[in-house]
């Protein structure tokens, strides 16, 4: 049953899309509309834009696009009616009666429900005599009970069905323990439990629902020392952030990033409740992003091994492309931040804390430990090295204070590290434009972009393409034309399918008196349709189109289905392109 047409405008009449936008992005007013730094992505050049004119967002970096409902479910990961009932409870609207718990809804409530269940099962099992090798282990690590009952810790029991029992008689099928990941099934078709003989540790989101587990091994002679829920609807394991459900409530201005769930309870134990975790996968940019939106600054706390060293180069290059400040505190004395604890005691942690160093420095302390410097042509490949660094440093006073540091400790004339510098930067800049452009080039001709995804017929016909976009977004700012022009253009004289069906859904909408803004279509297109319509909107403000350049689209798209021509983005020259997509960022006034 979808959504009427009255409760969407009253929907939209009370919620502002900025007031919902700015608790996860901060904006800037840039003319008539406002910017900043994309929370789907990663980037340091703001190209997310809110219209709060037309109550819809766009970013030119992604491509992720829609309205104050699309950005819910994006930011969220809600389905369409969880959004809904999301932004209707933060602002004391009414949902309308009956018919809105969607199939999907309830198929992820009810795993919600199971895996709560399965959490109370394992921590109650932790406390009875099948669980004493459990217990050992915690009194091993001197987990304290209040810790164990803080993180819900539990124990899953070394039986193939105990779980699968007794969520059973719970009401649960197999086949939602199945979609769980708490069973899995056999070759022979015979399910049994997922997580045997292991230290079971909750992964709860930030709304305090558990979506899977992570069970630390208790038989060393086990393979795999953690297993962790595999991705099911309603856990991805690139996307959650362990202990950041309680990281949050704490001290923000920072948050300690550890390798994994037991290193953020130890340090939680300590009092360093601001430690999370990523589980199962090497950091990911939309993890990256996530705690972007919690605090200012990261501080790396990586096991001090090779593997340790190495997830921390690969966390600076995730981190490279935000804004979030990044320091890496050195394990000195340790192993990890439990061992250093428990040797030197709390205070020496908080010192290690306290003296962590930035990127640029952890860096530039890599780059020398790989050359000889008391000769000179190691001091000289180490300064080339150190260039490239700090080429990196976009402000001229960072860049200024370590260049005179590494003149004085190397004996070497500052002007000259400058020079270098500045050479490493020139060629950057030069670098990434090409980069940019091609990149461009590349997207309109692949048939996985967003654009292409939606819609692949665009890239054999990407002059049609652009100007339906441009009909269709005109029509959408200005419904007022659809009189002027219904005679004019049928979604027939469209060469693409998807520009078709988008525009004979508005003129079906328009012939009817209905609105045909972004929240009236969303139950008409997917996520990702809905995000390429509003990029073509975004697109057209971008240009500063106009009413009266419709006349003229219609003309060339006519002519472009006369000639049925097909020319890919790959096979225009340098200048044909450029010609084509001229502009591809707002204009601040947004005239």
């Amino acid at each position: 049953m979808p959504l009427s047409d009255d409760f969407l405008m009253e929907l939209h009449q009370k919620v502002d899309i900025e007031s919902v936008v700015s608790p996860y992005v901060t904006l800037k007013r840039k003319g008539k509309l406002l910017g900043g730094l994309c929370p789907f992505h990663n980037e340091k050049t703001p190209s997310f834009y809110v219209y709060p004119d037309t109550q819809s967002y766009y970013c030119f970096g992604c491509g992720n696009g829609g309205d104050v409902i699309t950005f819910i479910k994006n930011i969220e990961h809600l389905d369409y009616i969880e959004a809904v009932k999301f932004i209707c409870e933060r602002n004391g609207i009414d949902m309308p009666e009956d018919g809105y718990d969607t199939g999907l809804h309830n198929n992820k409530r009810r795993l919600y429900e199971a895996n709560r269940e399965a959490a109370r099962f394992y921590y109650k099992m932790l406390f009875e005599p099948c669980g004493k090798i459990a217990r050992d282990y915690c009194n091993f690590r001197q987990l304290k009970k209040e810790t164990v009952t803080h993180f819900g810790i539990g124990y899953a029991p070394d039986g193939w069905h105990t779980l699968k029992n007794y969520l059973n008689s719970k009401g649960f099928t197999d086949n939602e323990l199945l979609q769980a990941d708490l069973i899995k099934r056999s070759p022979k078709g015979n399910c049994y439990d997922s997580f045997r003989n292991r230290l079971m540790f909750p992964l709860v989101d930030l709304r305090g629902n558990v979506l899977g587990f992570s069970g630390r091994r208790l038989n060393e002679e086990e393979h795999n020392k953690y297993i962790n829920t595999t991705d099911t609807l309603i856990y991805k394991k690139g996307r959650e952030v362990f202990g950041l459900n309680f990281a949050k409530k704490g001290n923000t201005d920072k948050l300690i990033l550890c390798e994994g769930n037991i290193d953020v309870v130890m340090l939680h134990q300590a009092g360093f409740t601001n430690a999370v975790a990523c589980l199962g996968t090497a950091l990911t940019s939309e993890q990256a992003q996530t705690l972007s939106r919690y605090t200012g600054e990261i501080l790396l706390c990586y096991d001090n091994d090779e593997p340790g060293q190495e997830a921390v180069r690969k966390a600076l290059r995730v981190f490279a492309d935000t804004t979030v400040k990044i320091k890496v505190i050195t394990m000195a004395g340790g192993k990890d931040p439990d061992e250093i604890i428990k040797k030197y005691g709390v205070d020496r942690f908080r010192s290690l804390i306290e003296g962590a160093a930035n990127d640029t420095e952890y860096k530039l302390h890599a780059e020398m430990h790989k050359y000889d410097l008391l000769t000179n042509d190691g001091k000289v490949s180490f300064m080339k090295a150190a260039a490239v660094v700090l080429s990196e440093l976009d402000n001229a006073v960072e860049l200024d204070v370590y260049a005179s540091d590494l003149a004085e400790k190397l004996n070497v004339n500052k002007a000259a590290i400058i020079s270098e510098v500045e050479k490493n930067r020139r060629k950057n800049k030069y670098t990434k434009r090409r980069e940019q452009f091609r990149e461009i080039q590349k997207a309109e001709s692949n048939p996985r972009d967003p654009k292409n995804k939606v819609n692949p017929e665009r890239r054999d016909n990407l002059r049609a393409a652009r100007c339906e976009e441009t009909i269709i977004a005109l029509l959408m700012s200005c419904p007022t034309e659809y009189k002027k022009i219904k005679n004019s253009v049928s979604y027939t004289d469209f060469i693409t399918e998807f520009n078709s069906r988008v525009f004979k859904v508005i003129c079906d909408r328009l012939e009817e008196d209905k609105p045909v803004d972004l929240p009236f279509l969303a139950q008409s297109f997917s996520d990702d349709e809905l995000s390429v319509i509003a990029g073509f909107t975004a697109n057209a403000r971008a240009i500063g189109l106009n009413p009266d350049d419709i006349e003229s689209c219609i003309k060339a798209v006519k002519a472009e289905k006369d000639k049925n021509t097909a020319v890919k983005p790959s096979e225009m020259s340098d200048e044909q392109f450029l010609k084509l997509f001229s502009d591809k960022q707002p204009k601040e006034d947004d005239t």
